[in-house]
């Protein structure tokens, strides 16, 4: 037996011990940030020694000058491709200094195979003249000077081609985000020269799914910050960006309860256009079914790479739903999508590992540079490598932590399956045969005390979210939690969820938040801990997969209806694809909540145009989601065999 002395002795080895450790792992970090700064500032120095920069206005068809900041490799020694970006975001530094996206991000291994980089400021942006207008429609009947992005983009390209010294003649575009959009139209553009695109996080359909509403609900936190400053007049070229709002109350969740819709135009004035634009059309319309950029997509000729971030809180839904326009609208053309788990544009940095507490095994944003974005470029631009063996779908499955590869997404062996919502907050895979008619489940709905969609006191919208914990919502009232018994083997899902609700409420217009989550068994922890997660996991319930709907869409997107008081009615809808395998021992588990707040406007839980609510206009309403025989609630689950 171990004495008294013996044990205090081993716990203060263990003690020293841990502490050891700790030291090991910082000066092990120390050391890894010094090599990559090393290695980045001899990458920047290399690049700088190897390309010359110049500046061109480029002329457009109906006359206006679009600016255009060009990397030219100093090797003359052969014929060089050319990969080109156009932003609204500013292709700065302006003048002689290097832009630090061909220093600091994986651009620089575009630099090393000695492309020819174009940054160009789209028209009406910053250094570029014209008028800017978002998203710009597609117009497929053009003639004479008309424009779009599309012809911007082909007169772009034909002037590079025919101007710029030492190119072979093949062109490349790539872009994230709003830049992805504009990529997009690059791939509906029709010149000859392009022979490779690569719509990464696309903007897509700024009403269903992308950054500033989901399923008609406005995403306010994202609309506000970015358009209180982005969509500011910019009366003529400049090399000057707007100025930002300054927020005065640094707690959103503070911010957007006092200051709703009908007061965030007061805010920002009446100055920004699509921020008017966006008050105008309250519904889906022609105006904003024009900005669908979906419907550029036909007869495209270039190989097309979609890209985008399981996680992305911006443009998952674009990314998605972009490539399966084009496989539908083009069926002969080259057309993968890589999906990885990522937020925002992580694929295009150092580290793809992990995102806030969940960890992926590997360091998946290099991998997918080097190999697949690099190599789908280098073949298709520049001949080199045999044709990559890129499969239909590359898609990294979180949970299992393993990249797979299918010939069509959804994969031909996944298989849909219900899963119902069943009393006393169960889950069952059987048809609710066996329950009383009217069984439901009920909360009240506040707008005044709206579900928080995160823990966290903060500013600005966090990306963590999209894998956070939920188990401080399943603590509230006014949200439902439906929970499996722990899965006694693994459970893959890849593809569509569908929520398919049966719903009433007192009022006449409501919100519906569906959040499917996986439940980590009590005992769980990352192997090894990491000296930098201290966070309990044990027990933690990971956001998947969350979408809202705006319950008078639920019909029509164009003609809202109003719902009558105490009637059931369908409430059906999807969330954007997912990914994810369920480790046996864990727990799937379903959310529903009727406000997801900041991130999405409250609804005043009446019908009426949101734009325009007054304090007076938001009520409390009771929220029924039924699970019996005649009106069973499920989930349609993309089960991977």
């Amino acid at each position: 037996m171990i004495s008294e002395f013996d044990a205090l002795r081993i716990r203060k080895f263990n003690a020293q011990l841990f502490q050891m450790k700790k030291i090991i792992a910082g000066l092990i970090l120390i050391l890894s940030v010094s090599f990559a700064k090393a290695q980045t500032d001899q990458d920047s120095a290399w690049i700088m020694d190897h390309y010359t920069k110049q500046e061109f206005t480029i002329p457009m068809r109906d006359g206006v000058k679009l600016f255009t900041a060009v990397y030219i490799p100093n090797d003359k020694s052969d014929l060089h491709p050319i990969l080109m970006n156009r932003t609204p975001y500013s292709c700065a530094p302006y003048g002689k200094n290097f832009s630090m996206r061909l220093l600091k991000s994986h651009w620089k291994y575009y630099c090393r195979e000695n492309y020819i980089i174009v940054i160009q400021d789209v028209r009406g942006s910053w250094m570029s003249e014209g008028e800017f207008v978002d998203v710009r429609p597609f117009n497929k009947n053009k003639t004479g000077n008309e424009i779009d992005e599309a012809s911007d983009t082909y007169d772009a390209i034909d002037w590079l081609t025919k101007n710029i010294p030492n190119n072979n003649g093949h062109v490349g575009v790539f872009g994230i985000s709003y830049p992805g959009f504009y990529a997009t139209m690059a791939a509906a553009s029709g010149h000859p020269a392009l022979k490779a695109v690569s719509p990464q996080a696309p903007v897509t359909d700024w009403f269903m799914g992308d950054d500033f509403h989901h399923n008609g609900a406005f995403f306010q936190m994202d609309g506000f910050s970015f358009y209180s400053g982005f969509g500011k007049p910019r009366p003529k070229p400049t090399t000057i960006g707007p100025r930002g709002f300054e927020f005065q109350i640094r707690d959103n969740y503070k911010f957007y309860l006092e200051n709703p819709p009908s007061r965030q135009m007061k805010l920002i004035g009446d100055s920004v256009a699509f921020w008017k634009e966006l008050y105008a059309h309250p519904n889906y319309d022609e105006w904003w079914q024009s900005r669908d950029a979906r419907r550029a997509m036909f007869n495209i000729k270039p190989a097309m790479l979609v890209v985008g971030g399981l996680f992305d809180a911006e443009d998952c839904y674009g990314a998605w739903n972009l490539y399966k326009a084009i496989e539908k609208q083009n069926p002969d053309t080259h057309n993968k999508i890589v999906m990885g788990p990522w937020y925002h544009g992580q694929w295009s940095s150092n580290d793809g590992s992990r995102l806030g507490n969940i960890r992926f095994g590997e360091n998946t944003s290099v991998w997918y540079q080097n190999n697949i974005e690099i190599p789908f470029f280098n073949y298709y631009l520049k001949n080199k490598g045999d044709n990559p063996k890129l499969a239909e779908a590359n898609v990294f499955i979180t949970g299992e932590n393993k990249w797979k590869q299918f010939e069509q997404w959804p994969p031909a062996e996944t298989q849909p399956r219900e899963i119902y919502l069943a009393p006393y907050g169960a889950l069952s895979w059987n048809l609710p045969t066996y329950v009383k008619k009217g069984s439901f489940s009920e909360y009240i709905s506040d707008p005044a005390h709206p579900v928080p969609y995160t823990e966290d006191v903060h500013f600005g919208r966090t990306r963590e979210y999209m894998t956070d914990d939920q188990r401080f919502a399943g603590r509230r009232t006014d949200v439902l939690s439906f929970e499996t018994d722990p899965l006694t083997e693994d459970l893959t899902l890849a593809g569509v969820l569908t929520a398919k609700l049966k719903v009433s409420i007192s009022g006449t217009d409501a919100d519906f938040v569906v959040k499917l989550f996986d439940v980590f068994p009590d005992d769980f922890q990352y192997t090894p801990s990491g000296a930098s997660n201290n966070y309990p996991m044990g027990g933690y319930q990971m956001l998947v997969r969350g979408e809202i709907m705006r319950g008078k869409y639920r019909n029509s997107f164009e003609k809202p209806e109003p719902f009558k008081p105490g009637k059931i009615e369908s409430v059906n809808f999807n969330l954007p694809d997912v990914a994810h395998t369920f480790k046996k021992g864990h727990r799937l588990m379903v959310q529903i909540q009727s406000s997801w707040f900041p991130l999405a406007d409250r609804n005043p839980q009446q019908f009426m145009n949101i734009y325009d609510a007054k304090p007076g206009d938001y009520q409390k309403a009771t929220i029924k989601i039924f699970h019996d025989a005649n009106n069973a609630s499920s989930i349609n689950l993309p089960i991977l065999k």
